[in-house]
């Protein structure tokens, strides 16, 4: 995985047109969505935003230099000077034009190269699970992403909800992932922090349990997954845990994401929920 990463950002340098991640990832030996999927997780951004900031710092030398803005754009993927301008502004924060008379402002983008440390101090403990097809039903909202602490938009949703609910819930859950859960979908390949992703607070069912009509519903398929054991303060132990397996599970280990859904269930919890004994569900494939 690491030396795929590498590859795509020499191609990022050697691509001045729009690039085709799913024709790389399929040279590379795995998918696009993995692959945006562990950039963003290792970069800190999206793929789409590294591409962005790389285009504009090499064409900060153009701009600086006395190119012809037309020139320039079309040389860097643009198909117009006001297109380039207004990518060039949002990088750099002034346009071209002001750039060329002062000499800046300049926002550089260095050319990632990622590299895997592997410290061994702090195994985790995994699981690989087969599972049928089952269903995810409960009460789903659009919240935007949020990496560190813990999400607002989330809280406010849980906190609407009647205490009956989570008790419906419990008594729905039949199968695995038991108990009341914490699901994440529809999750950008970019995975890029404050976009929106749906969150639904509720059970697993076996795929011929009837739904309740006022319930919503995500259909999952069967599939492996990764089940990662967290216990800490919570939601630090977990948020660690999750940007773990980007950084050392998966370029250590020969199975990738695949679509689908993120799921935490929480095993036990102290009353005031500041700690807890979680699993966190990663559904994969073979790399």
């Amino acid at each position: 995985m690491i030396a795929a990463l590498n590859r795509l950002t020499e191609l990022v340098e050697q691509e001045h047109g729009d690039l085709d991640v799913a024709r790389v990832a399929k040279s590379l030996g795995t998918t696009e969505y993995h692959l945006r999927r562990m950039f963003s997780s290792l970069a800190g951004m999206p793929l789409s935003e590294y591409v962005r900031r790389r285009r504009m710092t090499v064409a900060a030398a153009d701009v600086i230099r006395g190119d012809d803005l037309l020139s320039v754009a079309v040389r860097h993927g643009y198909g117009s000077a006001e297109a380039f301008g207004r990518a060039f502004r949002a990088v750099h924060g002034a346009s071209p034009g002001e750039v060329r008379r002062n000499g800046g402002p300049l926002r550089t983008q260095p050319q990632l190269r990622f590299r895997l440390t592997v410290e061994g101090s702090t195994p985790m403990d995994t699981r690989i699970v087969d599972r049928p097809a089952f269903r995810l039903v409960g009460h789903a909202a659009r919240v935007p992403l949020i990496y560190s602490g813990v999400n607002p938009h989330i809280q406010q949703h849980i906190a609407g909800l009647p205490p009956e609910a989570h008790q419906r819930l419990k008594e729905l859950s039949d199968t695995e992932p038991a108990g009341l859960l914490q699901v994440t979908d529809d999750v950008s390949p970019d995975a890029e922090e404050g976009t929106e992703l749906t969150y639904l607070h509720g059970a697993a069912i076996s795929e011929d349990t009837a739904v309740p009509g006022d319930l919503d519903a995500v259909e999952v398929p069967a599939g492996r997954w990764a089940v990662f054991h967290t216990s800490g303060p919570y939601p630090e132990a977990l948020q660690t845990a999750w940007a773990a397996t980007a950084t050392d599970w998966f370029p250590s280990n020969p199975w990738r994401l695949r679509p689908g859904p993120s799921i935490v269930a929480i095993l036990d919890r102290a009353a005031d929920f500041s700690t807890a004994t979680c699993e966190l569900w990663m559904p994969v494939e073979p790399a």
